[in-house]
């Protein structure tokens, strides 16, 4: 059923999902640890795989200049400050067992990650949000992403009067390498905001694909490199 502002139940649902964030200790991990890191959180949480409304945020370095900027290179690493964070979107019902994180040390991509202290934070009701990586198809052509987009957007009853898309970047598994581009939506309403981080778009979730995040504003979209 598509979504209605309208529907304060709409709005209760949304505020079952929050993000459980974690903080790590981890010097580097690759640019594309989306799934070693995915299977190293499903060998901790079992459950993790099968869970409805689950998502997963990558981790992410330092800022340069004015946004995070992704490094180049197929063997390219990410360096972690301590302000690094692993965070999961779950349904509230589950923290308590994705606390069973804590004081682990999991293996990424050969890499320790040490799971820490535990925050909860909900989501938001800014009206534009982003995400890193979306997949619609092969992701090639920018136009057919963005009509995939805007198509699943309003299965959802979302308007996004301003949409923008990134250039491509792969989301490697051992079967396939997914072509994923970031997206922006902006001039959302905040019921519709709420709508779309619960949900999410596009496919590929615990692999942190089609996961939004808010955004300060549109202006900024041009440093984010990823």
């Amino acid at each position: 059923m598509p979504f209605s502002e309208d529907d304060a139940a709409a709005e209760d649902a949304a505020g079952e999902i929050v993000d459980a964030v974690f903080a790590i200790s981890c010097r580097s991990l690759p640019v594309d640890h989306a799934y070693a890191l995915s299977q190293a959180i499903r060998t901790a949480l079992p459950w993790f795989a099968e869970e409805p409304g689950a998502g997963l945020h990558t981790v992410h370095g330092t800022a340069s200049g004015a946004g995070w900027m992704r490094p180049e290179g197929e063997d390219a690493m990410l360096q972690l400050s301590r302000r690094a964070r692993l965070a999961l979107r779950l349904p509230q019902r589950r923290l308590d067992d994705a606390a069973a994180l804590l004081g682990r040390t999991l293996d990424v991509a050969g890499r320790p990650l040490r799971v820490d202290r535990l925050a909860v934070r909900p989501l938001s009701r800014i009206t534009t949000l982003f995400s890193r990586s979306v997949v619609f198809g092969d992701g090639d052509d920018e136009a057919a992403f963005l009509a995939a987009a805007a198509g699943a957007l309003g299965a959802l009853g979302v308007t996004a009067p301003t949409m923008l898309c990134g250039r491509v970047t792969a989301v490697a598994t051992p079967e396939r390498a997914y072509r994923t581009r970031s997206l922006m939506l902006a001039a959302l309403t905040p019921a519709q905001s709420l709508a779309l981080q619960r949900h999410g778009l596009g496919g590929e979730r615990r692999l942190g694909c089609g996961v939004f995040i808010p955004h300060k504003g549109i202006g900024e979209a041009g440093s984010r490199s990823d």
